[in-house]
């Protein structure tokens, strides 16, 4: 029998892939909150010591990964401001390739549109 991925397995779904794109980048992680609904989902520190709060967006397809919610997003840059932090936004395009309405099955290959990490512009609106 199918089981129909929940929101959360989703979501962790898209944090494994961008976990993965930020080590390969060379980021070192100094949380991770895998929570839905929470943010920043990665605190993480670059080479130089600059932090970075990452912003991880699981969007069904055929929805656009690539945008984002501005207002929210202001309001995250005042967040970010006050802990010297810049912000990097991953969205994560999953769908069902029998379908765009049908869910994503467990076990089951699955579309995926990832474009890599957006660096979001810190200066305020």
């Amino acid at each position: 029998m199918s089981t129909e991925l929940s929101k959360q397995e989703l979501h962790y779904v898209a944090m494994n892939i961008v976990g993965k794109d930020l080590e390969k980048r060379g980021f070192e992680f100094i949380a991770i909150e895998s929570k839905l609904g929470k943010q920043p989902q990665y605190v993480c520190i670059d080479k130089t010591n600059q932090r970075y709060f990452v912003i991880v967006k699981m969007i069904q397809l055929p929805n656009n990964p690539n945008n984002f919610d501005i207002i929210k997003m202001e309001a995250f840059k005042v967040h970010a401001h006050k802990h010297n932090a810049k912000i990097l936004y991953a969205g994560v395009g999953l769908g069902n390739p029998d379908g765009e309405h049908l869910p994503i099955i467990k076990d089951q290959e699955y579309l995926l549109q990832y474009d890599g990490i957006q660096h979001i512009e810190m200066n305020l609106n």
